[in-house]
């Protein structure tokens, strides 16, 4: 759950430690100017294919993620410091935290024509929470009164006799979500949570044409928005190889577009479009092959930005690995967090714009603690490493001749730190472990979500609204839908939903900090670092800027 505004203290505290080490930041290289530019021109992005078709409550990953928040206009949004603003809400008011009334502006429409009311919000939430959609985001709708009726699902043996939850909704609407009149909409939620408005902003909040029910898989593809931007045509999306938005000339928002549109090229590997860029065929990428962070703001002087933001980096264990259960797998989780130099990588690899991790969430994030009990298990320790796998072994044997496999994708600039990695596995803990290289993201999602993967998996979380909450719940809660390693434990579960029932963020914030101390126990996930955003653009564009949560700001780009 979204709490107050990001942190100021703590964002300039993660900056500060960035700039220590020479890296540049966006006031300094452009990432604040404010040329004119040409209105029409068309600029140019680095991506890459999206895991789904591109349904708000179906689209959780960047690439994707990317896009809708291009072609969609919530209730609200946020601001480049992470503050809520009021979008197509006139209000959201509530005197008990339970019980909200929300007006919807009148007069904004779809780029079809279709007005967006009350009931484009009503029909895409419930949409989105019914369990026979198998919507990505579905469990964002969790807080509302009936959304246990909705998204009920039942075991049922496959016909590979493994047993699987199946949609079994006993409803087909939340009880609490009811459309009073063409622009009002109220909700009960199943509990007080003072702060759920400021999830609003989050893409599977976003409200939907009424032809976008009728055939969701066809709407994917050829989304029909209310956003800054609107799909250049029919089949704009190129599969694996762009995707063409233009202006949305009737959008009336606090994003206005300052461009033309954006084409989002896509690339599987970040150095071709380094190259791009230097070369002006590319305007603008906020991925960076590794080699290039020592050179960066020497390449493009003028045209760099380095900023820290609400995300991190993990390596993620499925639940499902039986070398990872019980006793045993618990010591080697331990073994293998302890026997990764983070320090040295960040350094080595990173040049210095990665942090190492003392928590699971962000030092972005108002409530961040650094020293969580039980987080001395994120600091190196050879000898102690080596050691719990010792012990690991002497209750259940690591397997002989079994190659630890480390899945990234190589469109991300993961390949050196990976390698890393595996090196400080062999040499600390003596095993073998080495990287496992997919060309796309969504092929590791995939893998993730069919829970087949053979080893571990880089991950990491960039904030989808700027709380704690939105760094453990959406991860690491019992069938969230991130959740896709499985990890499960009551006594998480119970602090979360106290954290959320609290009356204040510093209660919640407490809460979510016990949270913490059982995950440092349970170790479902490592920490790794976290991240800051390194961009570079071409001659062709300025007023380059990312947001609070690491999102270029596009529709701010201006093209010469």
């Amino acid at each position: 759950m979204r709490f107050s505004r990001t942190s100021t203290a703590l964002g300039l505290l993660a900056v500060a430690a960035l700039a220590l080490t020479g890296c540049g930041g966006g006031a300094s290289t452009g990432g604040s100017g404010q040329a004119a530019g040409d209105p029409n021109k068309i600029i140019t992005a680095y991506s890459n294919e999206p895991q789904h078709p591109l349904m708000p409550a179906n689209t959780n990953e960047v690439y994707g993620g990317r896009v809708v928040e291009l072609l969609f206009e919530g209730l609200t949004s946020y601001d480049a410091s992470g503050k809520t603003v009021n979008e197509l809400a006139d209000s959201i008011d509530t005197t008990d935290g339970q019980n909200y009334t929300i007006k919807v502006k009148k007069g904004t429409k779809f780029t079809n024509g279709e007005e967006v009311t009350a009931k484009s919000f009503v029909d895409a939430w419930n949409f989105a929470a019914l369990s026979t959609n198998a919507q990505a985001s579905s469990s964002f709708f969790e807080s509302i009164e009936g959304y246990d009726a909705v998204s009920a699902t039942k075991k049922e043996t496959g016909a590979d006799g493994k047993s699987n939850d199946v949609p079994a909704p006993t409803a087909q609407t939340m009880s609490g979500l009811v459309l009073k009149d063409d622009y009002t909409i109220s909700v009960k939620l199943s509990q007080p949570e003072a702060d759920w408005p400021q999830r609003l902003g989050y893409s599977a909040f976003m409200p939907l044409p009424a032809e976008a029910l009728k055939d969701p898989k066809a709407f994917g593809e050829n989304p029909i928005g209310n956003g800054p931007y609107k799909m250049a045509a029919k089949g704009a999306w190129q599969h694996d190889s762009q995707i063409a938005l233009v202006k949305n000339a009737d959008y009336q928002g606090e994003r206005t577009a300052k461009n033309g549109g954006v084409t989002f090229k896509f690339y599987t590997d970040p150095a071709p479009a380094y190259t791009d860029i230097q070369a002006n065929n590319l305007d603008v990428t906020d991925v960076l092959p590794t080699n290039a962070l020592k050179t960066y703001t020497t390449d493009f002087p003028d045209h760099n930005l380095n900023k820290a933001y609400a995300g991190n980096a993990t390596l993620n264990i499925p639940n499902y690995l039986p070398e990872f259960q019980g006793e045993a797998g618990k010591l080697r989780r331990q073994a293998i967090s302890m026997a990764i130099n983070r320090d040295e990588i960040t350094k080595v690899v990173f040049s210095g714009t990665r942090i190492p991790a003392k928590d699971f969430t962000s030092p972005s994030i108002d409530g961040y603690n650094d020293n969580v009990p039980g987080s001395d298990v994120l600091k190196f320790d050879a000898a102690k490493a080596k050691d719990l796998w010792a012990k690991a072994n002497a209750i259940s044997p690591w397997p002989a001749g079994k190659v630890l496999q480390l899945a990234y994708n190589t469109d991300g600039g993961n390949k050196e730190w990976i390698d890393a990695v595996a090196n400080n596995l062999k040499n600390n803990l003596g095993i073998q472990a080495e990287g496992q290289p997919f060309a796309k993201f969504a092929e590791i999602l995939n893998l993730r979500k069919a829970k087949t993967l053979p080893g571990f998996t880089r991950a990491g979380w960039q904030a989808d609204y700027p709380s704690l909450f939105n760094f453990l719940g959406p991860v690491l809660q019992t069938g969230a839908s991130a959740n896709y390693e499985g990890y499960s434990n009551p006594a998480f579960d119970k602090l979360l939903q106290e954290g959320l029932a609290s009356k204040t963020t510093a209660d919640a914030n407490q809460k979510f900090t016990q949270a913490q101390e059982i995950l440092f126990q349970d170790l479902p996930n490592l920490p790794l670092w976290y991240q800051a955003r390194q961009v570079v653009w071409s001659q062709n564009v300025s007023n380059v800027d990312s947001g609070w949560n690491g999102d270029l700001l596009y529709y701010n780009i201006t093209a010469k």
